[in-house]
């Protein structure tokens, strides 16, 4: 086997890592982490991998165009110029950018490219918007929550009446069968 064939062999293992963590992705964040300190780095990782579900790490844009092409993240081939850093996330679609966004105060060298969730490409505004979106099961109590308020108003009320009409919390008289039939 010739050199080009060992590499053009190493390459297509590369790509094909990539796509099988794309597979499974819910998002993928393009990062340019150009000018960031080693230490930097190494706090961005550990901050990614405590959010949990998260994959980073930085591919040649060559490797990560072959892979992404014919999904659902092939518009994000527009943005891959430059060192670029990938975050790709399993279980939270908003989890890799906000916690990429918790370090770009700290790391003022360190901007989003873009994001890919559901077949969309949002550009670094957009990603920003993305990345202030509560996780998913924050929405999800505050969404139960706003069920929940309404209910127990509502609830109180009942109660309120009855206890009025019921001459301080006995049950209202069952209406007879003439009542019921009028």
């Amino acid at each position: 086997m010739t050199n080009l064939e060992k590499n053009r062999e190493a390459k297509n293992v590369v790509v094909k890592e990539i796509r099988e963590k794309l597979d499974k992705a819910k998002s993928v964040v393009l990062v340019s982490s150009r000018g960031l300190t080693v230490e930097q780095d190494t706090v961005l990782r550990q901050t990614l991998r405590k959010a949990g579900g998260i994959d980073y790490k930085v591919y040649k844009n060559s490797m990560l165009s072959r892979a992404i092409e014919g999904t659902d993240f092939a518009g994000l081939d527009e943005h891959l110029a430059g060192p670029t850093a990938v975050a790709i996330s399993y279980e939270d679609a908003t989890a890799a950018a906000a916690a990429i966004s918790k370090q770009l105060k700290a790391m003022p060298l360190l901007q989003f490219k873009a994001s890919a969730i559901d077949g969309t490409v949002y550009d670094a505004n957009a990603t920003k918007a993305i990345a202030e979106i509560p996780p998913r099961d924050v929405l999800i109590s505050r969404l139960l929550g706003s069920f929940k308020s309404p209910m127990a108003g509502f609830a109180r009320v009942i109660n309120a009446i009855a206890e009025d009409k019921g001459g301080g919390g006995e049950a209202a008289p069952a209406p007879t069968e003439e009542a019921a039939s009028a």
